[in-house]
């Protein structure tokens, strides 16, 4: 299992932000071919109670590289970079991990 993960900075106006991700830019991801799951997660504050970072952190599963890659390099992959681009600009970081579970 190899994973997307897209960490999203705190957005000024939060309310914009939730209403273009989850109606516009959720869908659009969930039609890439390969994507298997897509689970995200907002955070307000760390353990320690101090402002946390990240906004919403995205997690994006897919079976293999191969079906990562594919998904990316599709319409609905660049489609959904685009957007996110868009929507967050320099506030948004991307990664790729594999499962180290063995």
């Amino acid at each position: 299992m190899v994973k997307v993960v897209a960490m999203y900075g705190h957005p000024e106006d939060k309310q914009a932000f939730d209403t273009h991700y989850f109606e516009k830019h959720i869908p659009l991801t969930e039609k890439i071919p390969g994507l298997k799951e897509v689970r995200v997660s907002k955070y307000d504050r760390d353990p320690m109670g101090n402002p946390s970072r990240y906004y919403i952190i995205c997690e994006m599963y897919y079976d293999n590289m191969d079906e990562l890659e594919k998904g990316l390099s599709s319409d609905e992959g660049r489609a959904s970079a685009r957007d996110a681009m868009s929507l967050a600009g320099k506030s948004v970081t991307f990664m790729v991990g594999e499962d180290a579970d063995g």
